[in-house]
């Protein structure tokens, strides 16, 4: 079992914060339940007048379909946990689009346990054990080549949601070399006592939803997209359904 999940609470507290959590992300998950509803659809008029007027549109992402139901499992023991709160729409520069499509990834293992992983950037994001990819346990990586640099402007994964589920070590790197030497970025890092050795992040541990996890690029150039995590609490598998990359070509 991962080291996080064996920290004690207290067990009134624990259930509180469960019940909490379980209307949560239900209201939640429900905003964003019809399966290929594009995000920030009827919401873009929302958008600053001095955004619009930059170029900048929200981002072109068809959600997957709600799978979870009922009483969330139990996420005991899941410190520096954030709230569940629905996603408004990303905005990036027009002509920005999913670059990871089909493109070459790798893994710091050489076949996963279940699916292959060509399926990680298929466009399938659906929470089915169909489409779901399995890595070994403990520390794991997927690295994407995306064949030439690109300007990034987010990373969008989901791990499994049909399930509410929290993976740990969760990490997110950009690089300009596929042995992550050269102009190394960390976009997200939510591992706060450094057990997967690449230093303490001071992102939060969330629960995984059919949105899945919006990591912010702001526009930096790479050609590498790398992900990390370190199993869940409930398992210390690690899994992938899909990941995509929103950018341009580099200038």
């Amino acid at each position: 079992m991962h080291m996080k999940s064996r920290t004690q609470i207290n067990r009134l507290g624990n259930r509180l914060w469960l019940m909490v959590l379980g209307v949560s992300v239900a209201l939640v998950v429900s905003s964003c339940a019809d399966k290929g509803t594009t995000e920030g659809e009827g919401e873009a008029e929302n958008a600053s007048p001095s955004a619009e007027t930059a170029g900048m549109v929200p981002l072109p992402i068809v959600l997957p379909k709600a799978q979870f139901v009922g009483t969330p499992v139990n996420i005991a023991g899941v410190t520096n946990l954030e709230k569940p709160k629905a996603r408004g729409p990303f905005l990036a520069p027009e002509g920005v689009t999913n670059v990871a499509l089909h493109k070459t990834v790798t893994a710091s293992i050489e076949e996963p346990i279940m699916g292959d992983f060509e399926m990680i950037v298929d466009s399938d994001k659906e929470a089915m054990d169909g489409s779901l990819v399995e890595l070994d346990p403990f520390l794991q990586s997927i690295t994407i080549d995306l064949e030439a640099e690109y300007e990034i402007y987010a990373v969008l994964f989901w791990h499994y949601h049909k399930q509410s589920r929290v993976y740990y070590d969760v990490i997110v790197q950009i690089a300009d070399d596929a042995d992550f030497v050269e102009n190394v970025r960390t976009l997200f890092n939510n591992d706060d006592d450094n057990s997967a050795g690449m230093g303490a992040g001071k992102d939060q541990n969330y629960v995984e939803i059919n949105a899945g996890k919006l990591v912010d690029a702001g526009g930096q150039t790479a050609r590498y997209v790398r992900l990390y995590s370190q199993g869940n609490n409930s398992d210390d598998q690690n899994h992938y359904l899909e990941v995509e990359v929103y950018g341009k070509p580099a200038e």
